[in-house]
């Protein structure tokens, strides 16, 4: 139900009245699969299903604009980075990623404890061992290249691997002494150094429960709504982002679509609009 909210909340229409040329693709069905069930890890199949059919639409799709990956698992982000990670190769620029999030979702299949395979995307498009049931990553992105912001919900294991590969990790300590402003400036340098591509992926759990409840995942003292639109304004004067993930939205959850809303507000904040240009909301 996560793009149809979306849907629902405006964000074609917003991205319109910023004068960009918008379609909607509709959604991305999986692939059949005849891998088996998994004792632990939980929807394996559908997992592996929705992470080469993703690859596809992703790489497909990034030649004709900038794509925005709307959906509710973060898992998706296993067949939307791989998908620009290949556009990247092919166009002979190096793709960055942007982790705007709680958590890391550095664990492998191996590792995870709890089964659930929203946890380990970025280990799977960077290319770490343990996803031999999962299509082979063919660009995968050096962890060099990551950048995460909003981190409060790290496993010991997962932020010593981090470090040892040189991601950037900035968690809400370091936002609260320093703002978002300098991270995310110092990451963007490095893409830009790079002649670098940058990938978004938001969570909505990198925003405080108190202005986005509509995630099963929520995870207190995230950023504000005020430093997720700064963020976002500081991404479009970049100039370097070329796709969107919009995630772990679950409209079940959200207050009369005030989250809808806000994930939309912030996307069109990354496509250009103004702090004047804002809307009233009336809830």
């Amino acid at each position: 139900m996560g793009p149809d909210a979306y849907r629902v909340a405006g964000l074609e229409q917003a991205l319109a009245d910023l004068e960009h040329s918008v379609t909607d693709i509709g959604d991305v069905s999986a692939d059949a699969t005849n891998v088996p069930d998994h004792d632990h890890l939980f929807a394996l199949p559908d997992c592996i299903g929705w992470t080469t059919a993703l690859t596809r639409a992703a790489h497909n799709t990034a030649p004709k604009g900038l794509p925005i990956f709307m959906g509710g698992d973060h898992a998706l982000s296993m067949g939307t980075v791989a998908g620009m990670a290949i556009h990247a190769q092919q166009i002979d620029r190096p793709l960055f990623v942007l982790w705007l999030d709680a958590h890391s979702d550095f664990h492998t299949p191996d590792s995870t404890g709890s089964g659930n395979l929203h946890g380990t995307p970025v280990a799977y498009f960077t290319g770490q061992p343990g996803f031999d049931a999962f299509p082979p990553v063919t660009a995968p992105v050096p962890t060099d290249r990551v950048g995460m912001i909003g981190l409060r919900s790290v496993d010991p294991a997962e932020r010593a691997r981090l470090e040892q590969d040189h991601a950037m990790l900035a968690d809400m300590r370091s936002i609260d002494e320093h703002g978002i402003k300098v991270p995310l400036l110092a990451f963007l340098d490095r893409v830009r150094q790079a002649n670098g591509i940058l990938h978004v992926s938001l969570d909505v759990d990198f925003l405080d429960p108190s202005v986005a409840p509509a995630v099963g995942t929520t995870v207190p003292g995230g950023a504000t709504e005020r430093e997720a639109h700064l963020a976002m304004e500081l991404l479009h004067e970049s100039g370097l982002v070329c796709s969107l993930d919009l995630v772990e939205l679950n409209p079940f959850l959200d207050e009369r679509g005030r989250t809808a809303k806000l994930m939309v507000d912030l996307a069109a904040s990354l496509l250009g609009r103004r702090i004047f240009d804002r809307p009233t909301r009336s809830f």
